[in-house]
C-alpha cells in the first residue's frame, strides 16, 4: 500500500533499479547509511531538508505518479514537483472552468466551502466548551455565538470578496479562543505568519501547510484541476483549489492535533527556538508533529452515508469526488461536516 514518506535529513536521492535510494549527508559532507524505498510503497515525498537529485530521478518519480513537496528551513511550503496530471478529463476541465467564470455558480461553491469550514470550527469549539465546563471563562461560548451569527450571513453574500471578509472574521474569532484551549503553556497573542512570531503560530502555520499539501496530493488523484478554485482567487504558481479544500479540514486535522499534543505535553515551549524575525520548531518536535499528523491521516471513522470505515485521508478524496459531481451537474455539493 502506498504511503507518504518524510525526509528530514539532508542527503542525496537517486534511482536504484525499482527503488529510491536515499543517502543522508551531514554538514561536513560525510555520507551515512543509505536507505532503499520501493517505489510501489511511496505515494508522495515530503522534503524538509536539502535534497540533491537529478532529472533521471524526477523522470522515475513522474512515471510512477509520485509527487514531491518541499519545505524550507522555517517549515514554510515552497513548492511541489507534480507528476503529469494523468487523470485530467476534458469535460471536467471545461465544467470546472465554466463554474469559476460564472459568478452565480462560483459563489454557491464558495459559500458551501465556508459553511463546511465554519461547521468544523464550531465542532472543535463545542468539544472544548464541554472540556472547560468547570471554568468561568466565557470566551469559547461567546466565540461560538459570534461565529454562528456570522455563519447566518453567508447565504446572503453575492460576491467572493464579501464572503472572504466573513471568513476572515470567523477565523479571527476562532483564533481568539486558542489561549483558553491550550491553557498557560503556550500563548497565541494573535495570528502571525511569514514568519510566525511564537510557538503556537509556528505550529498552526506548519500544520496548515501539511494539510494543504495533503489536499493537493489528493486532488492530483482526481479529475479536478488544482489551479482552478472558487473561494481563493486562482493565481500564478499556486494550486489554489487545495487552499479551498484545506479550509474544510484544517480545524479537524490540524487544530485538533495541536490541542491534543499540547494537552498531552507532547509539545513544550522548549521544542521551539526564537530566531531573528520569528519562531521555528526544533527538528525533534517537527518530526513528532509530522508523525502525529501521519497517524491521524490513517485513523478511520464510521462514515454515515457509506456505512463503512474510512480514513481521514480518504475523507479528503470523497470531498473532491463530491465537488466533481456538483460541477458535472450530477449531485449538489454538500461540504463535509464532522459529527464527532
Amino acid at each position: 500500500m502506498k504511503q507518504p514518506k518524510y525526509l528530514f535529513n539532508a542527503g542525496r536521492m537517486s534511482r536504484h533499479d525499482n527503488t529510491l535510494k536515499f543517502t543522508p549527508v551531514d554538514e561536513e559532507g560525510n555520507e551515512g547509511q543509505s536507505r532503499h524505498l520501493p517505489i510501489e510503497q511511496v505515494s508522495e515525498l515530503y522534503v524538509f531538508g536539502s535534497l540533491d537529485a537529478n532529472s533521471a530521478l524526477y523522470n522515475f518519480l513522474g512515471q510512477h505518479g509520485v509527487s514531491v513537496h518541499f519545505f524550507n528551513y522555517y517549515e514554510h511550503y515552497t513548492g511541489s514537483f507534480m507528476a503529469r496530471e494523468y487523470l485530467l478529463a476534458g469535460k471536467m476541465q471545461v465544467e470546472q472552468t465554466k463554474a469559476y467564470l460564472s459568478a452565480k455558480k462560483r459563489i454557491v461553491v464558495a459559500q458551501r466551502l465556508i459553511e463546511g469550514a465554519a461547521a468544523n470550527i464550531l465542532r472543535v469549539l463545542k468539544y472544548h466548551t464541554n472540556r472547560n465546563a468547570g471554568r468561568r471563562d466565557e470566551s469559547i461560548p461567546t466565540a461560538i455565538a459570534v461565529i454562528e451569527q456570522l455563519l447566518m450571513s453567508v447565504p446572503g453574500t453575492n460576491d467572493v470578496p464579501m464572503l472572504m471578509g466573513i471568513e476572515g472574521n470567523i477565523r479571527q474569532t476562532y483564533y481568539s479562543t486558542f489561549d483558553t484551549i491550550v491553557g498557560e503553556t503556550f500563548c497565541m497573542d494573535g495570528r502571525s505568519k511569514r514568519p510566525p512570531q511564537n510557538e503556537l503560530n509556528a505550529l498552526i502555520s506548519f500544520g496548515n501547510m501539511l494539510c494543504y499539501t495533503a489536499c493537493l496530493s489528493t486532488i492530483y488523484h482526481t479529475q479536478l484541476n488544482p489551479t482552478i478554485s472558487f473561494l481563493h482567487e486562482p493565481g500564478a504558481r499556486r494550486y489554489s483549489l487545495a487552499l479551498d479544500i484545506a479550509e474544510i479540514f484544517k480545524p479537524i486535522l490540524v487544530d485538533r492535533l495541536i490541542f491534543r499534543m499540547i494537552n498531552k505535553r507532547q509539545l513544550q515551549p522548549s521544542d521551539f527556538r526564537a530566531e531573528i524575525g520569528g519562531c521555528v520548531m526544533k527538528e525533534a518536535a517537527r518530526k513528532r508533529f509530522v508523525q502525529g499528523f501521519d497517524e491521524l491521516m490513517k485513523e478511520t471513522i464510521k462514515h454515515r452515508s457509506l456505512g463503512r470505515s474510512v480514513s481521514y485521508r480518504h475523507l479528503i478524496k470523497l470531498e473532491c469526488y463530491k465537488l466533481q459531481k456538483h460541477l458535472l451537474g450530477v449531485e449538489e455539493y454538500r461540504p463535509f461536516k464532522a459529527w464527532w
